[in-house]
């Protein structure tokens, strides 16, 4: 069936909606306009609604009208989110030098401890030749089938992709070939991220059996470094939470507890030692949450930096794709391979990413002293003792607060009205029904109250989100970076509403073993100067070389 014939049979449709709707007045009364008003919080008069009716009947129409016609999944709204405060200035390209592979580096009598080596150490044994990176995805794949099944962070092992591209990476690497430093290096990506030949699940049953035929621009970039793709990691269902149609999957540290945050497979698997590093999206937290909770560190790129297509939308003017990794060397790694400009994602642009050569002496930092003083938890004194060792770096820390006077309670309507859009048909036809978790707080609910947020309520919060953009740019770029909370609330929803980059990394353990978190934030587009203080902070401290007892060996 051509164009024009589908166009002819969507025009006599949408005749046919208009005949019938017509004749049956009656598919909805002005009595339920009438009580629909209580929830916008609005009360018309009786004329007023007499006089708007025939108006709701067209609009009605249009709704159903505009059903007909099939939208991509890489088709964004024509309202595109910009990011950047009024008289923003971009930063200017430096050159980057190439990353330090170590020399000297051996294997370890037990070789399990390789599964937690960090990317340089990696890189040197696979570029030296002493493991091949054949044995080293062999590795991987044997602890995520002996340990996936406590952890439930694997929904897709991509074994035979994995060998494939490994026994790649050995030829070139043997032939003389080296394309740098992840050449070679297993990792795994949340299932939200297509590959081609294999299922996206987005961790929901309605798409447990789904194959997009097409790869992610994201995993495209790292299969031109040469990484090995190991396994498609959990994605709480349609990216909320660390349940899925699977099961809940676990903290490495806990296993009575949940991995948190969406890309909940990303951050167990990395802290467990069952992949080098992951990929991982954040809309609201989903990045930084399970690297949190699971002990290991997590960038969140300021958004657009890193390409979306092939992957799930959840909110167009929200989401962020970022690797979560077992230091801030290893995110700096990674980020810098994936990061840029891609013509089929229209909010990318092509704005450079400098690393900081700045001592930490040097960088301007400010910390959020009314959120970090409050709390009194194992969280909030681990906070305190980092505020110490930061000091002890030759940091001047002057104190700030986030600004308070903004409806963040309201906000969560723009990520949800835009999730409501993307899974339009996934609410209209049902198959909502079936999704594993439906209760209040569960994404199936979440959905289908979207439907009721009205366009008016959007727009406003919108506007809201404007001015506070331009209120955090004016405190922000008074520094270099910002030491937060990682769970404050407003410190989450303003950052990734502004779309401002972020580095969470461990600091240590609470009474019941284990990890607690820190969050660095940085100007837009200065992932630099956040990676460059947390580099020093890791280089002065061991935390982030502490792995899950349960899983070491």
């Amino acid at each position: 069936m051509n164009n024009c014939t589908v166009r002819i049979l969507q025009f006599l449709l949408v005749l046919i909606l208009i005949v019938s709707c017509k004749s049956n007045e009656s598919a909805f009364s002005k009595k339920d306009v009438k009580s629909s008003q209580k929830l916008m919080g609005l009360e018309f008069s009786d004329q007023a609604i007499d006089t708007m009716y025939d108006y709701l009947v067209e609009n009605k129409l249009a709704y159903d009208s505009l059903r007909l016609f099939k939208t991509s999944n890489e088709t964004f709204p024509a309202m595109m989110f910009d990011p950047h405060p009024l008289g923003f200035q971009f930063p200017e390209k430096k050159e980057n030098p190439e990353f330090l592979i170590p020399e000297g580096v051996e294997l370890p009598d037990d070789l399990q401890e390789v599964a937690f080596y960090s990317i340089p150490k990696l890189a040197s044994l696979l570029k030296n030749r002493k493991i091949t990176s054949e044995q080293l995805t062999l590795l991987y794949i044997d602890r995520i089938k002996r340990y996936d099944g406590q952890l439930l962070a694997v929904i897709t092992l991509t074994d035979s992709l994995a060998l494939a591209q490994a026994k790649r990476a050995d030829r070139e690497i043997a032939a003389g070939n080296y394309k740098g430093i992840l050449h070679g290096i297993p990792y795994g990506v949340k299932d939200l991220m297509a590959v081609k030949g294999y299922k996206t699940t987005w961790g929901s049953k309605p798409y447990e059996d789904q194959v997009i035929d097409y790869t992610a621009t994201v995993v495209q970039k790292l299969e031109a470094e040469g990484a090995v793709l190991i396994a498609k990691l959990v994605s709480g269902a349609l990216a909320r939470g660390d349940v899925w149609f699977g099961g809940k999957t676990k903290n490495p540290w806990d296993l009575t507890q949940g991995a948190s945050g969406s890309s909940a497979g990303s951050g167990s698997a990395t802290s467990a030692g069952l992949v080098a590093f992951a990929l991982g999206t954040e809309t609201l937290g989903s990045i930084v949450g399970p690297a949190s909770r699971n002990g290991v560190t997590g960038l969140r790129p300021t958004y657009g930096r890193v390409s979306r297509h092939g992957v799930m939308s959840l909110s167009w003017s929200m989401d962020k794709i970022g690797p979560i990794t077992r230091s801030a060397e290893d995110a700096e790694i990674v980020f810098e391979a994936i990061y840029g400009k891609d013509v089929k994602d229209p909010s990318t642009n092509d704005v450079p990413f400098n690393r900081s050569t700045k001592t930490p002496g040097q960088l301007k930092v400010a910390y959020l002293k009314g959120e970090i003083d409050k709390d009194t938890t194992d969280v909030g004194k681990n906070l305190q003792a980092t505020l110490e060792v930061i000091q002890k770096l030759g940091v001047k820390l002057d104190s700030i607060a986030f600004p308070e006077d903004y409806p963040y309670a309201v906000f969560d309507i723009i990520l949800r009205a835009e999730a409501g859009a993307f899974f339009d048909e996934l609410v209209r036809s049902g198959e909502v029904d079936i999704m594993v978790e439906q209760q209040k707080n569960s994404r199936a609910n979440s959905l289908r109250q979207s439907r009721f947020i009205p366009a008016v309520e959007y727009l406003q919060a919108n506007r809201q989100r404007r001015q506070l953009i331009e209120e955090l740019n004016t405190l922000f770029s008074q520094y270099d970076v910002i030491i937060a909370p990682t769970s404050d609330f407003r410190q989450l929803m303003g950052t990734n509403l502004s779309g401002h980059p972020v580095v969470c990394i461990p600091n240590g353990l609470d009474k019941k073993g284990r990890p607690t978190s820190f969050t660095l934030i940085g100007n837009l587009y200065d992932e630099g100067s956040i990676l460059a203080l947390a580099k020093a902070y890791q280089a002065a401290t061991d935390f982030e070389e502490q792995h899950p007892p349960k899983f070491i060996k």
